[in-house]
Order: structure tokens, then C-alpha cells, then sequence
């Protein structure tokens, strides 16, 4: 019943209350009006981000967890816009400070060792241990609001007011899992909502299919990933592995393509476009192209804060003869950063890492080929039916490969290991 809840809220009761805003509200208030209904909205997903049932006797304990992140929530995105009035438009690096504050706030939630009173009793009575897990979406928030003060430094849009600002900070249908919509897009629609660009049927089907992924498939095909299939206390053989491997990767962007396509569907209701966040990863023919079609706004929002910067400073330190190296470094920094942004664990670490080895050999293999093939031969390369095939497969069995050690700790990874014969 909670889980239909966390769907019901963001996908269907939170559509109606701001489809309500702009049609009774005057043009005056309605901005105003869809702000309060995106912020009140997050404190419903707070309320039922950790229930488990729905029971009265864990409601005041849930209340006395969820109401207090929802005022530091707010803070956040008060600060946040204060900081951006005030440091946006400034010389030198004091940009950075309105940058940097979000992520510092989503590193310190989700890091911060333990909890006190107020705060520990109630959640022991409710069975959770860490108060994190009542900030919904903190990374995706933190990623979001961060990216657009660089889009307000360069120009792109303008200075938002602080009622855009948190409509845009606390947008209900992409609060929880993204995507991390860019507010220029965000902010293109609400002022001047194009319907051809989010049909209403459309929407409607989006929402449907990502149900039926995220409910129904994603359900179904779990029940052949790790979890499902090798934790039973049995020996297993190692052909089990494999399957295990290839089930989650399908589970994972069924589940996760299905919560975005959920998201794109409820915001087009709304007349409000959101980035794609999927482009058919399965068909990627390498890691490179992979990360171009699998969660395509972090990969974006990794390019534009990250790999843009540190390559064009490393080029400049190391010279245009060594630029391909200087762009490696870069591309394995973006990838252990994507790693850690999962969390700080040595399994999301690794995950990192092999992808960004991975890239890094995909992006000296081109050069490589492209140095010995030539234009003509290097296009015969791609044109070729064949190879595509293979460096499709391979890419799909790299990216489920890879894929075990963000699905499973290092001690779930040793309890797999052991237990194949």
C-alpha cells in the first residue's frame, strides 16, 4: 500500500493539485501557487520515503523525523537562493561557493555518522538507523540546483525569482529519482508551455509504460537478478552468475527507466518538459556511447561541471601534444565521481573505476583506429554489420558485468563467490 502510495502522490495526486494551481488561480498567484504545491508535495514524499505500513502508532514518530528535514530542506533552498543572488554574478571563484553549497549539504546528509535526540528515538522506534533516508532525492536536488547556477553564470537564462527557484528545486515528479532536468528546459516550458512538445496523450501513455516497467517487469525479472536468485543459503552453479548478472542490468533499467519515464510523463500533464533520461543503452556498440544512452542527465551534468573544466585546465598544464592523455585523466575522474555520487562505499568505487577504465580505453582504441584506418577505413570500421554486432554484445555484457559490484556490497560479493560450485 506505501509503495502505490510513493507512486500516487508524485504521478497522480500532485498533477491535479498543480493542474488545479494554474486553472483557478489567478495569473498573479499561480506560480506562486505551483511553487507551495511542489514544496508541500516534498513533504509528503519525506512522510513516506521510510514507512513501511501504514500505521498510526509510527505517524508522530514519522512526524517528528520528516517535518524537521522538511524546514532543513526548505533552509537549503532558501540559502541556496540567497547564495546565487548574491555570488552568481561576482569575479573569480566566489561563483563556486553557490555552486558547491548544495553538494556539501547532500555529502553531509548522507555521511554524517550517526543522529541525536531528537531525532534518535523516533527513529528507532520506527526501525530505521539513519536520518538520510527521510531526504528524498538529495542528490538529485543537490545536482540540479548546483548545474543551474552555472546556466545563470554563462548566461543562458536569467536570474530566477525565488518562486521559480523552488519550483524548480522542489519539482515533485523529479524529486525522488530525476531526472536531473536542466533548469533552462525547466523554465522554457513553465513560462511558455508548448503542448506540442508534451502532448497530453502522450503523457498519459508515458506514464502507463513506465508503470508497466516499473511495476510489473522490473518485478518480474528481479526475481532472476542477485537477490532473487543466489541469496538462499544454496549452492548455486556458476552459469547462475551470469543469468544473475543479465537479469539485473535488465531489472535495473526497467525499474529506473520506468520511475523517469514516470516522471517525463507526469511533468508533460503539466505542459512542463523534462531531459530524456534512457536512449536504448542495450544497443550501444561501446562504454563511450553506452554513457550517452544510460543515465543521460548525470552523464551530461558530469560533462558540463566535471570533465569540461579539468580537461581544458589539463590541457593547458600539459600542451596540445599531450591533450589525449590529459582528456583520459579527466574521463576516469568523471567516472570515480559518478562511483562516489552512488555512495561512498568501495563497491561503487570499483564500479567507477571499471567504467572509467572502460571509457578511457574506448577513447584511446579510436584514436587508434582512427590513426591506422584512416577517415575512409575508419567509417568502413563503423559501417561494418559484423563488427557492430560483436562490439554491441561485448558492450552488453561489460555494462552487466560491471554491474555486480553496484548491486552488491563486498561482503554480498564474497557471499556470491562462495557459494557457486
Amino acid at each position: 500500500m506505501v509503495a502505490l502510495l510513493r507512486l500516487f502522490v508524485p504521478f497522480v495526486l500532485f498533477p491535479l493539485a498543480a493542474a488545479a494551481s494554474f486553472r483557478l488561480a489567478p495569473a498573479s498567484l499561480k506560480l506562486k501557487l505551483f511553487a507551495l504545491v511542489n514544496v508541500f508535495g516534498v513533504l509528503g514524499l519525506c512522510m513516506l520515503s521510510s514507512m513501511s505500513g501504514l500505521y498510526l502508532w509510527q505517524l508522530k514518530a514519522h512526524l517528528q523525523v520528516a517535518v524537521p528535514v522538511f524546514v532543513l530542506y526548505l533552509l537549503v533552498a532558501l540559502l541556496h537562493y540567497i547564495l546565487m543572488r548574491t555570488c552568481v554574478h561576482r569575479a573569480g571563484w566566489v561563483p563556486w561557493v553557490a555552486f558547491l553549497f548544495p553538494i556539501a549539504v547532500m555529502l553531509a546528509i548522507k555521511n554524517v555518522p550517526g543522529v541525536d535526540e531528537p531525532f534518535r528515538a523516533p527513529l528507532e522506534f520506527i526501525g530505521k538507523k539513519h536520518i538520510a533516508g527521510f531526504f528524498v532525492g538529495i542528490s538529485y536536488m543537490a545536482f540540479r540546483v548546483s548545474h543551474m547556477v552555472l546556466e545563470v553564470r554563462n548566461g543562458i537564462v536569467p536570474m530566477p525569482t525565488l518562486w521559480e527557484h523552488l519550483s524548480f528545486s522542489f519539482f515533485v515528479p523529479t524529486m525522488s529519482v530525476g531526472p536531473i532536468s536542466r533548469y533552462s528546459v525547466f523554465r522554457e516550458s513553465l513560462c511558455a508551455p508548448d503542448r506540442r512538445q508534451t502532448p497530453f496523450g502522450q503523457s498519459l501513455l508515458r506514464i502507463l509504460v513506465g508503470v508497466t516497467k516499473y511495476l510489473f517487469l522490473a518485478s518480474m525479472i528481479e526475481q532472476l537478478s542477485y537477490k532473487g536468485l543466489l541469496f538462499d543459503s544454496h549452492p548455486h552453479p556458476w552459469i547462475d552468475l551470469p543469468v544473475a548478472a543479465v537479469a539485473f542490468y535488465i531489472y535495473l533499467y526497467l525499474n529506473f527507466s520506468g520511475y523517469c519515464d514516470m516522471a517525463i510523463g507526469a511533468a508533460g500533464l503539466l505542459g512542463i518538459q523534462v531531459d530524456e533520461n534512457f536512449d536504448g543503452p542495450f544497443s550501444a556498440r561501446n562504454i563511450q556511447e553506452f554513457w550517452t544512452r544510460w543515465h543521460i542527465t548525470l552523464s551530461t551534468y558530469m560533462r558540463d561541471t566535471v570533465f569540461a573544466p579539468l580537461s581544458k585546465a589539463l590541457i593547458r598544464k600539459m600542451g596540445p601534444r599531450d591533450a589525449p592523455h590529459a582528456i583520459a585523466i579527466s574521463i576516469f575522474t568523471v567516472f570515480l565521481g559518478i562511483g562516489a555520487w552512488h555512495g561512498l562505499t568501495w563497491s561503487f568505487l570499483i564500479f567507477g573505476a571499471i567504467h572509467g577504465i572502460g571509457v578511457v580505453s574506448c577513447h584511446y582504441y579510436t584514436i587508434w583506429l582512427k590513426n591506422h584506418l584512416g577517415k575512409a577505413g575508419y567509417a568502413a570500421y563503423h559501417r561494418n554489420p559484423f563488427i557492430k554486432a560483436a562490439a554491441v554484445t561485448a558492450t552488453f555484457l561489460f555494462a552487466a558485468g560491471s554491474l555486480f559490484f553496484f548491486a552488491n556490497s563486498l561482503e554480498d560479493a564474497h557471499l556470491i563467490m562462495t557459494g557457486l560450485r
